[in-house]
């Protein structure tokens, strides 16, 4: 199947409002809060996670610290390799934030 420029058009995405971009955001501080109770629960050390994940025990400390920002896909291995779903994470991290806004 062949497609024309006329085929597709761009559009052009425009943030409404004053969007906060920081890693440093109560929401963001919400999940790696549960990440590392997460971890813990399981009886997982930052190293053997690491270890799970190929890869460094720094970059698991930098992600619990903030230092590091998560992706959805990295997010959804750590949950997966934590025995838990991407899923039921959200579904935690809502509820821990619905409760903080009371």
């Amino acid at each position: 199947m062949d497609y024309s420029d006329s085929d597709f058009s761009l559009c052009r995405f425009e943030w409404q409002g004053d969007v906060e971009k920081t890693i440093y955001t109560e929401e963001y501080e919400a999940v790696l809060e549960l990440l590392r109770a997460l971890r813990q629960q399981s009886g997982i050390t930052q190293v053997e996670l690491a270890e799970l994940l190929g890869q460094s025990q720094s970059y698991v400390s930098k992600v619990e610290r903030g230092d590091r920002r998560l992706d959805v896909i990295q997010l959804r291995t750590i949950c997966q390799t934590l025995g838990t779903s991407l899923p039921s994470f959200i579904d935690s991290l809502e509820k821990r934030l619905q409760t903080r806004r009371r």
